[in-house]
């Protein structure tokens, strides 16, 4: 089965995730981190960077399809254009929405990740407006 799990940043996607999935699934996130030079910056990466990543992750997300009959897959991605979510939507993924609010998200982004993704998360919000909260209401990472 295929889990795309959304959320603005510092929303608990990955922790939602951890609590979720087996030792034995996959689990597709961007992977810049994976990829970046010792002591690198866990969320700010170069546009040289960046596209290795997004290729990367591309032919990671490719072949983990050719084996949702044998394996879950769990795929981290925040803000899925249209035509993402139509190829979810024929994989017959289950979407989760991890969001415990935007005070909270807002918080979290200042406490933990550079200036910038402040814009990130509005922009997040701002697409979502007119979506039900319904996927995840929680309040706090103790899920």
């Amino acid at each position: 089965m295929l889990t795309v799990v959304t959320g603005p940043p510092a929303a608990g996607k990955s922790r939602w995730i951890r609590a979720h999935a087996k030792p034995t699934d996959i689990v597709i996130d961007l992977i810049a981190l994976a990829m970046a030079g010792p002591g690198a910056d866990h969320h700010a990466h170069g546009d040289v960077l960046m596209r290795a990543v997004h290729r990367a992750r591309f032919a990671a997300l490719n072949e983990a399809y050719e084996h949702l009959d044998k394996v879950d897959l769990y795929v981290i991605h925040t803000q899925p254009s249209a035509k993402a979510l139509a190829k979810y939507k024929r994989l017959e993924a289950r979407t989760v929405t991890v969001d415990p609010g935007r005070e909270i998200v807002m918080e979290r982004v200042k406490a933990m990740r550079q200036p910038e993704m402040e814009r990130v998360v509005t922009r997040w919000y701002n697409a979502r407006r007119g979506h039900s909260r319904a996927g995840m209401p929680q309040a706090s990472r103790a899920w």
